[in-house]
Formats: structure tokens, C-alpha cells, sequence
């Protein structure tokens, strides 16, 4: 009787499979091995000629097509290889070479990729988005990330990386920081949630001090709290490349808020930053006062996220007064906050009087109908920049929805407005449905849409914004639609959302 057989084994196989594969220079046998009664089947293995050992296979056989492959002299060779095409051999031979998991997810996107190369296409992104319908539940771990990132080392075909919504924690933020250290290329890198901490923010921080190539940097909802936020603020002392950094929903502190301010008053190429949601102590506005300060010395940036930031009208009067002084700010964002009417009527002010802001993000306040009045007398009578103003959920009534609609007919300018959920009558519903109806007001634009019903007109939601896929990508469709991204098609800093 056979003796039960083990994986270490080195008994010859009674029958294989036979054919040719580059990462061994050689033949591999697919080999199977004869089971005693009750045994479960042994997960297939590859034999390496040239060097003697089985290696085992999590998939049951390489792709058919790879089967008549010409050899190929070594890894350096495949190296040069993947940096004109061929990335999907070159991934599936390195998971060989190194005992890794095989992803097929990850073999049709590269695929994917080559096919664009054939095609003479140049500044690709890579997207291996987790959220993704084509991804089917799988993620991307840091050890898979290891594998992308030899395989995208030496690419001059690839300038985007996208793999939010992964699971690539500190691990892969390690393989991201050699990346970015040796991929010359690489301008856009989104990394948004996917479990990176203070010590992997802080590994990719301290890469960014000599990398010169890399625009725009995703960290948003990846937890690298006070610690990694002051790296990332001393990095923005050496750094003079960098132009959009999204730190959004990283539970930095108020000591990392105020280190950003502090090295944005002297940095003049950063044009986007997104601190959202810090966690902050205390009642006393002090993340606004210093980002106010910052605004009055900084002329080169162009859009600023202060979503979540517990600004008041004190606050908002801070921001206010500096915005009287600045002549670059285009995207001011400031929902989710306490701002009233007394709030509203600083901002009124400084529209007025400002050319340069032409989005601004005020949902999620509480404006009411006298702040909405003060808008839009300022828009009617003075303001002749802003592009896009967002007063979603600000307890605004029928009156000062209506005040809104009217400043749109004497202003030229204002093009996108977003109002849902406030509170409709059907004086709203006629000012607005007219304004869609004679043209004033284009249907993407907005983010209503009316209907009649037995005699009288409502207004339905509709899926546009100025910012409605910044945490996620739609299934179909275009990705990064204008009409539910506007404020990024309308001041636009860098190439990717």
C-alpha cells in the first residue's frame, strides 16, 4: 500500500502536460500525481527545469494563449519588456517567480492596458479601483501591490495609478514610497482608503522629498492622523513639484492643520489642497484663523476644502477678510459647517468685490432665506465671476429660493446652481422649471429637474453636483461626468479627479 503523499514529495509524475513558458527559459511540466483513496486532489504544480524545483500554482494552468510563447533570457530582459507592453506577461511570470497569489482581475486590466500600448496610447492610468464592478469583490492587497509596482517600475506608458479602496495598509503604502522613488513617469497616484496609517503616510511623505514628477496625491479616509499630516506638512518644504494634495477625512489634528498653514504662506506651486473633516477640539475657530492667515499670503492656490470644519460666522468672517486680499482662490469649499445668514452677508461682501472665485461650495449650512437674499443681491447687481454655487440643504424656504432664481436672470455668469433639499413651494418649483425650460438654466447644470402633475409643477432630484463622484466611481457611464463633477471641470486643477 502507497503511503499517503505530501506536497515536499519528489516523486515522479505519472502523466504532464508539456509546453513553453518565458520565466523559464525552458519547458514546464504540468504535472499530476497518482491520489490514494479518500485523499484530496493536491493543488497543481509547475516544474522549472532549469532549475529543478515545482513551484505551486494557485491558478490551475496559465492563460492559453501564453503556451507558445517564445523563451525569453531572464528577469532583466522581462523587465525591458514590460516597459514597452507586455505588462500582463510580465505580472503573471514575477507572481511565478515569487510565490504569489495570481489575481485574474488584475491580469484582465493589464490586458486591458496593453492593448491600449499596441494602440500607441501614452499617459495611461491604471486603474484597479476596489469599488469597481469589473473587480467582482476581489482587493488588492500589499503584497500584490509589491508585484504592480515591479511591473509599472520601468513603464513610460503609464503616468496614473489608481487602486483606492483597496486593502493595501502600511505594507503597500512602503511599496508606493519605492515606487515613487524609482518610477520617473508616475503624475497622479490616488491611494483613498485603503487602511494606510501614520507610519505608511509617513514612508510616503518622506518619498515625495526628492520625487519630481508626481502632480496629484489621493490619501483621502487613510488614517495617518496628526503624525503623518506634519510629515506631509514639512514635506511640502522640500517638495516644489507637488500641485494637488488630498488629505480629506485623515484625521489629522489641529497641529497638522495649523503646520499646512504655516508652509502654504512660503509654497507657491501646491494649486489644490483638501484637509475635510479634521479632528479638532474646542470651539474657538482656530483651524479658520490660521488658513485665513494663510489665504491673505498665498497667491497661487486655487481650490481649498475646509468641509467638516466646525467654521462659524466668526470664522467664516476670517476667511472673508483674507479673501478680500487674495487674488487666486477659484474653489472655495466650506460645507458641512455652522455658517448663518451673518456668515452669508461676510461672503456677500467679498462677491462683490472679488474676480477670481468662481465655485463655491456652500451646502450643508444654514443660511436660510436671509443669507440666500444677501447672495443674491451680490450676484445680481455685482458679481460677474462666480461660475457655480452650491446652497444644497441650507433650510432655505420659497423666498429665498425664488431671490436666487431671479439674480440668475440679470447675471450672465452664474451657469450652475444646485438647491435640493431645501424646502420647495410651487413659486420654487415654477422660478426654476422656467429657468430650465427657457434655456437660462441647462438641465445638467442643476441639480433638479420639474414635472407636472395634474396641473402643477414639482421638482424631481437629480444626480449632478459639483462634486457627486469624489468618493466613488460610477458603474457606467462616464466617470467623470461634468455635470456631476462640476466643480473640478469649471476650475480644473491637474488632469484627474
Amino acid at each position: 500500500m502507497a503511503r499517503p503523499l505530501h506536497k515536499t514529495d519528489q516523486l515522479a509524475p505519472l502523466s504532464s502536460l508539456t509546453s513553453i513558458h518565458p520565466s523559464c527559459g525552458g519547458q514546464l511540466s504540468f504535472c499530476t500525481y497518482p491520489l490514494q483513496k479518500n485523499q484530496d486532489a493536491l493543488p497543481p504544480c509547475v516544474f522549472n527545469p532549469r532549475q529543478g524545483t515545482r513551484t505551486q500554482m494557485v491558478n490551475k494552468e496559465p492563460p492559453q494563449h501564453w503556451r507558445s510563447l517564445p523563451a525569453q533570457p531572464g528577469l532583466r530582459d522581462r523587465e525591458v519588456s514590460a516597459s514597452i507592453g507586455g505588462l500582463q506577461e510580465y505580472y503573471y511570470d514575477l507572481c511565478m517567480e515569487k510565490s504569489q497569489e495570481i489575481k485574474p482581475f488584475i491580469l484582465q486590466i493589464l490586458q486591458e492596458v496593453d492593448k491600449e500600448i499596441e494602440k500607441g496610447s501614452v499617459g495611461i492610468t491604471l486603474n484597479i479601483a476596489g469599488n469597481s464592478r469589473s473587480v467582482s469583490g476581489e482587493r488588492v492587497t500589499g503584497e500584490d501591490f509589491w508585484i504592480l509596482c515591479r511591473v509599472l517600475k520601468n513603464n513610460s506608458y503609464i503616468n496614473g495609478l489608481d487602486v483606492r479602496y483597496n486593502l493595501l495598509s502600511d505594507v503597500g503604502a512602503y511599496y508606493a514610497a519605492k515606487l515613487l522613488q524609482k518610477q520617473h513617469n508616475l503624475i497622479y497616484l490616488n491611494l483613498m482608503f485603503n487602511d494606510i496609517g501614520p507610519e505608511g503616510g509617513e514612508l510616503i511623505a518622506k518619498a515625495l522629498h526628492k520625487n519630481r514628477t508626481l502632480k496629484h496625491l489621493r490619501l483621502t479616509g487613510n488614517k495617518i492622523e496628526n503624525k503623518g499630516g506634519m510629515f506631509f506638512a514639512a514635506m511640502l518644504q522640500i517638495n516644489s513639484s507637488l500641485e494637488k494634495l488630498d488629505l480629506g477625512d485623515c484625521d489629522l489634528g489641529m497641529q497638522s492643520v495649523i503646520a499646512f498653514a504655516t508652509v502654504l504662506t512660503q509654497n507657491q506651486t501646491i494649486k489644490g489642497l483638501n484637509l475635510n473633516r479634521p479632528i479638532l477640539y474646542g470651539e474657538q475657530e482656530e483651524s479658520t484663523v490660521h488658513l485665513g492667515h494663510m489665504l491673505k499670503e498665498n497667491q497661487c492656490l486655487v481650490e481649498l476644502h475646509m468641509c467638516k470644519h466646525d467654521i462659524k460666522n466668526c470664522g467664516m468672517k476670517q476667511l472673508c477678510d483674507a479673501l478680500h486680499l487674495n487674488r487666486s482662490l477659484q474653489y472655495l469649499d466650506v460645507s458641512c459647517n455652522k455658517i448663518t445668514q451673518d456668515g452669508m452677508k461676510c461672503l456677500a461682501d467679498v462677491l462683490k468685490s472679488n474676480i477670481t472665485l468662481e465655485v463655491i461650495d456652500l451646502s450643508f449650512n444654514r443660511m436660510e432665506n436671509a443669507g440666500a437674499n444677501y447672495l443674491s443681491d451680490a450676484l445680481a447687481s455685482h458679481n460677474r465671476t462666480l461660475k457655480a454655487l452650491s446652497v444644497v440643504s441650507n433650510n432655505i424656504e420659497g423666498k429665498g429660493l425664488v431671490a436666487l432664481s431671479q439674480s440668475m436672470k440679470t447675471n450672465p455668469t452664474l451657469s450652475h446652481i444646485y438647491i435640493w433639499g431645501n424646502k420647495f413651494d410651487e413659486a420654487t418649483c415654477v422660478a426654476y422649471s422656467d429657468l430650465i425650460h427657457t434655456g437660462r438654466l441647462k438641465s445638467d447644470n442643476t441639480d433638479v429637474e420639474p414635472f407636472v402633475v395634474d396641473g402643477h409643477v414639482y421638482l424631481a432630484e437629480v444626480s449632478n453636483g459639483l462634486k457627486r463622484h469624489y468618493y466613488w466611481t460610477p458603474g457606467y457611464g462616464e466617470a467623470c461626468s461634468p455635470s456631476s463633477n462640476a466643480g473640478f471641470s469649471l476650475a480644473p486643477v491637474g488632469q484627474h479627479l
